[in-house]
């Protein structure tokens, strides 16, 4: 049965990762006071009512009520579901999502996963032990590759042969179908064979590190020159970028990622230390590709070779990255030398030089007006006429935003008259933003207004409370006390961990809700709260004495109702 995410992952992710700097990733913040604020990018608005809170860990908006978590704001602001938002901040922490977890969405991948890995080290040992693997190595060795950088990728080598893995790892039936669903074998015409064979593997990991398919360059003048995996229930070309997981391990935040055409471009650059390269999968870059990117880093340089091919290539990316050019984002173009990729450019000139040409790529502007121009006599009225037609048409793509004002005005100047830009794209609806119910300070109820403390003051938890508070009954005692438990458990914790880690659906929106109520609180917290309890302690001895005499007059009662009744008026 599929599992849920222990508590004590949720709140180690969430205690190591920063909210303000998810966000303003996302959403530049200014600072104000001890919180940051922004206009919320969940509603139109002009002045900011979006804060965020670096102690709580939570984001507010005080306009649409709009709140929550890194994990809710990645699940709202990116349209992640909640395993993609916890595997997001996962990544960018380096933690690794325990094993036995299951996510329930849909069929369970595990045995897929597990053979992948499998068959990943068996490649990686022929690579040092198979007789044949000389080839292998000999080539390795000439495109300059040492063996910490075939460690970090785990490179491998298929031997020669039909069925090598068909052997070893297909003993039964079940074990064959795995193969067979991973794509490591193939069945032709009542023949089964393996699908890679002499030829080099680069094993392709998501973004939690798991192998999810390969990557096979053969030796020798054969054909196809590379080979990947075919699609399949945990590998999607379209979705995945060969060297993505490997960046996000070299840096935590990476200034920029650069998108190279193969394998090998990837790895020869993290021989020379460039290690924030990742390469499509024989595909062209496809928005999928771009929004993983996007989350990854603010920039992204597409590299391209200098001819006609290169630069159609370059086009089409342009066209699939105009939409998601939201605030904050840039997108460059580097174009390189006929005859060169940047596998043989990093040998000739080495890592600072081309990482110099790195830094002098041109920005998405500069080359889509670059292109336009090239196509229409700009000298000409008419050519400019025609310019202003395209070039609308293109820009229309963009999102709203101060990068679709600016190439506005970049094209007007360029036509030398106004030209209006067709009305935005509208963007998918971003999900209903959670409005708060929560009453004010003065109308909320004392078991709610324990809560609410409790949650945003957690270190209530380490203080001396009124004895015989853990034996109120009122509604809603139970959530505190299960409150007080999970703190004075932990070593210390936030309030987005206590709400994140609540497993009903239903509580953990209330108190998502309590957690950014304005509480107003005049006195010390922790007096405040003891206070509550401590009314909380009286006015049920009230009610127990009240009931009790409300039952039988004193004369008739029990003993033991005697001596309770006693004890009540004792304590009073």
């Amino acid at each position: 049965m599929p599992g849920r995410i222990p508590q004590n992952f949720i709140d180690e992710l969430l205690s190591r990762t920063d909210i303000v700097e998810v966000i303003n990733r996302r959403v530049p913040l200014k600072k104000a006071g001890r919180d940051y604020q922004a206009c919320c990018p969940f509603h139109d608005e002009k002045t900011p009512s979006f804060t965020v809170s670096p102690t709580k860990q939570f984001y507010h908006c005080f306009g649409c009520g709009a709140h929550g978590s890194a994990i809710g704001f990645l699940m709202d602001y990116e349209r992640l579901s909640f395993p993609e938002a916890i595997e997001e901040l996962a990544a960018l922490q380096g933690l690794e999502i325990p094993r036995e977890i299951a996510f329930d969405q849909g069929p369970d991948h595990r045995p897929l996963y597990d053979m992948l890995e499998q068959v990943t080290e068996f490649y990686r040992r022929q690579l040092q032990e198979h007789p044949q693997a000389t080839r292998a190595q000999a080539y390795l060795e000439q495109r300059g590759l040492n063996a910490e950088i075939a460690a970090d990728f785990r490179l491998g080598f298929a031997p020669p042969g039909w069925d090598n893995v068909l052997k070893r790892f297909g003993g039964n039936d079940s074990a064959r179908r795995t193969l067979i669903e991973t794509g490591l074998i193939n069945q032709q015409d009542g023949k089964t064979y393996d699908r890679l064979r002499d030829r080099i593997i680069f094993p392709i990991r998501d973004s939690r590190g798991r192998v999810i398919g390969f990557g096979g360059r053969i030796l020798g003048d054969g054909k196809p020159k590379y080979l990947n995996s075919p699609e399949t229930p945990v590998f999607h070309k379209g979705r995945e970028l060969y060297g993505l997981y490997e960046a996000r391990q070299a840096y935590r935040q990476p200034e920029q990622i650069l998108v190279v055409e193969g394998y090998m471009d990837v790895v020869a650059l993290a021989q020379f230390d460039i290690r924030n390269a990742v390469a499509t999968l024989g595909t062209a870059t496809t928005t999928d590709h771009l929004e993983k990117l996007f989350r990854a880093t603010d920039q992204v340089v597409f590299c391209f070779d200098g001819d006609r091919a290169g630069r159609a290539a370059a086009w089409k990316a342009l066209q699939t990255a105009l939409p998601l050019m939201k605030e904050g984002r840039q997108a460059r173009f580097l174009f390189l030398p006929e005859g060169e990729d940047p596998d043989t450019l990093v040998r000739k000139i080495g890592s600072q030089a081309f990482a110099e040409e790195i830094r002098q790529a041109q920005p998405l502007s500069e080359f889509l007006f670059a292109r336009l121009e090239s196509e229409t006599d700009t000298g000409s009225i008419d050519g400019r006429a025609r310019l202003a037609d395209r070039a609308r048409t293109i820009l229309a793509e963009l999102p709203k935003g101060t990068f679709r004002q600016m190439m506005e005005q970049a094209l007007e100047q360029r036509v030398g008259l106004a030209v209006g830009l067709p009305v935005a794209p509208t963007q998918e609806p971003r999900p209903a933003a959670r409005r708060s119910t929560s009453k004010g300070p003065s109308s909320m109820p004392p078991v709610r207004r324990a809560v609410a403390l409790l949650l945003q003051y957690p270190e209530i938890a380490d203080t001396a409370l009124p004895e015989g508070w853990q034996e109120i009954t009122l509604p809603g005692m139970d959530v505190l006390r299960d409150l007080h438990r999970r703190i004075s458990e932990s070593d210390g914790t936030s309030s987005a961990a206590l709400v994140e880690g609540t497993g009903d659906e239903r509580l953990r929106g209330h108190l998502a809700q309590l957690a950014v109520a304005e509480l107003a609180v005049q006195e010390d917290a922790i007096e405040q709260f003891q206070g509550i309890l401590k009314r909380l302690i009286q006015q049920q001895k009230i009610a127990e004495r009240n009931s009790l005499l409300k039952n039988e007059p004193p004369s008739s009662m029990s003993e033991e109702d005697k001596r309770r009744l006693r004890e009540l008026y004792r304590r009073r």
